[in-house]
C-alpha cells in the first residue's frame, strides 16, 4: 500500500462539440485538484495519457495543462502512450513515481478527442495499434481484428452469440445509471442478439452492439503517498497492481485465450493476497463483447471456454456475485483512448467510496481494474480498496 487516489474528476464521454484536447484536459485537471484539496504548487509530477496517433494535430501534449493552471509551471510533465491502455499506463507511472519516493503528490490526466476524425481514418489510426506487418490489411480495422478473434473462439468453443448479446445488453442497461456515460439506452437482449438494419454485422460474428463507441472525453485523478493521503477526505489505496506485455503478432499466440490478461490478473491478485472471488466488482476492458467474455476466463472467474456461464447465469450482472462494468463499460460509457484507463480507476474509486449514485454496487469494498492495449498486448491490472 504505497499510493492512494485522493481526488478526481471525469468529463461526460461522447461527441463533445466545441472542445479540444487542451480544453478537456485543463478542465478535468483543475476540478480534480479542487476535489483533492490540493493546490497546483503541491503537485510533484504530471503524467498525461494521450494516444492521439493522428486524432489531433496537437501532439506533444505533456505541458498543455500548464496553459490553464499556471501553478503547475516547472513541474516535470510526461506524456505516456500504450495504445488503448494509455490511461492506465499513466496511472501506473504516477504510482511508480510515488513508490520511488520522488515526491508526495502526482496529477494524472487522460484525454482523447476522436469524433472530429472521419470514420475511415479512425479505423486506420486504431489499426496502427496492431502488428502492422501482418495485420494492417485486416478488413474492418480493429473490429476486424476482434472479429477474427471471435470467429476463432466460436470455432473452438461453439457459437457464443447469446453470451455476447447478454454482455452488450448488461452494459447498456448499466450505462443508463452513469451520468458520465456516452449512451443512455437500455437496448435489451433481443435487439443486441438480432442482426438488423440498426444492428448490422460489423466483422466476423460481431454486430454493432458488440463494439465500443468512438468518443471524446477526459478524466483526471490525484495520487498521494499513504501518509499524505491519510490527511485527506478521500483515500483509495492501490492494494496491488501488475503490468505485463505480450508479443504483438497474433500469429505467435493462441488467440482463443488472453494470456497477457491472465498474467496481469494473476500478478495483481497474488501481490494483494487475494483471489478473484474476494473482489466486490470489476471494471474491465470491453472494447468488444468478445473481449469481456474472454476476460472472465483470464481473470479466473471461469475455466477456459466457459466464460458463457458467467454471462448467461448472471454472475456479472450488477446484482450478481461479481458485477462487471457496472458503469456501462467501454460499450456504453465510451472509449476515448487516452482517458479510458484513468476513467476506469476513477469509477472504481467512486464505487468503493459509495459515491457511484445510480450505478452503485451495494457494499463494494474492493475492486479490480483491467485495461489492455491492442489485442491483449499491454495488460494493466490494479486492485483498489477505500481506506478513507
Amino acid at each position: 500500500m504505497t499510493a492512494c487516489i485522493i481526488g478526481w474528476n471525469h468529463s461526460k464521454f461522447g461527441k463533445l462539440e466545441g472542445e479540444d484536447v487542451e480544453s478537456l484536459l485543463i478542465d478535468v485537471a483543475a476540478k480534480a485538484l479542487k476535489d483533492a484539496e490540493t493546490a497546483p504548487e503541491e503537485i510533484d509530477a504530471i503524467y498525461l495519457g494521450f494516444y492521439n496517433g493522428g486524432f489531433s494535430r496537437q501532439d506533444f501534449g505533456a505541458s498543455l495543462v500548464l496553459n490553464g493552471i499556471e501553478g503547475l509551471r516547472w513541474k516535470p510533465a510526461t506524456r505516456v502512450e500504450n495504445a488503448c491502455a494509455t490511461g492506465s499506463a499513466a496511472v501506473h507511472q504516477g504510482v511508480n513515481f510515488i513508490e520511488a519516493k520522488q515526491g508526495r503528490k502526482v496529477l494524472v490526466i487522460g484525454v482523447e478527442k476522436m469524433t472530429d476524425t472521419p470514420g475511415k481514418q479512425i479505423g486506420e489510426i486504431l489499426l496502427s495499434a496492431s502488428y502492422v506487418k501482418e495485420e494492417a490489411a485486416v478488413e474492418g480495422g480493429f473490429a476486424g481484428v476482434f472479429g477474427q478473434i471471435a470467429s476463432n473462439y466460436f470455432q473452438k468453443y461453439g457459437d457464443q452469440s447469446d453470451s455476447l448479446a447478454t454482455i452488450a445488453a448488461k452494459n447498456h442497461k448499466n450505462g443508463c445509471g452513469n451520468p458520465m456515460a456516452q449512451m443512455h439506452k437500455d437496448l435489451g437482449f433481443a435487439f443486441c442478439r438480432t442482426e438488423s438494419e440498426k444492428n448490422p454485422i460489423v466483422a466476423g460474428p460481431l454486430k454493432r452492439t458488440d463494439c465500443s463507441l468512438v468518443s471524446d472525453g477526459a478524466a483526471a485523478l490525484v495520487l498521494a503517498d499513504l501518509e499524505t493521503a491519510m490527511s485527506h477526505k478521500k483515500a483509495v489505496v492501490f492494494r496491488a497492481r501488475h503490468h505485463v506485455t505480450d508479443m504483438m503478432p497474433m500469429s505467435r499466440r493462441d488467440m482463443t485465450f488472453l494470456e497477457g490478461c491472465a498474467q496481469a490478473w494473476n500478478g495483481a491478485l497474488d501481490r494483494a493476497g487475494m483471489a478473484v472471488e474476494d473482489l466486490d466488482l470489476v471494471e474491465t476492458h470491453d472494447c468488444f463483447t468478445i473481449a469481456e467474455l474472454m476476460q472472465y476466463e483470464a481473470m479466473g472467474l471461469t475455466a477456459r471456454g466457459e466464460g458463457c456461464k458467467a454471462a448467461m447465469e448472471g454472475w456479472t450482472q450488477k446484482d450478481g456475485k461479481l458485477p462487471v462494468n457496472a458503469s456501462g463499460g467501454l460499450k456504453a460509457k465510451g472509449h476515448p483512448i487516452g482517458a479510458t484507463g484513468v476513467s476506469m480507476h476513477i469509477l472504481t474509486a467512486m464505487q468503493l467510496r459509495g459515491e457511484a449514485g445510480d450505478f452503485q454496487v451495494d457494499g463494494a469494498k474492493t475492486g479490480g481494474v483491467f485495461n489492455m492495449g491492442g489485442a491483449a498486448v499491454a495488460n494493466y491490472c490494479s486492485i483498489l480498496e477505500a481506506i478513507r
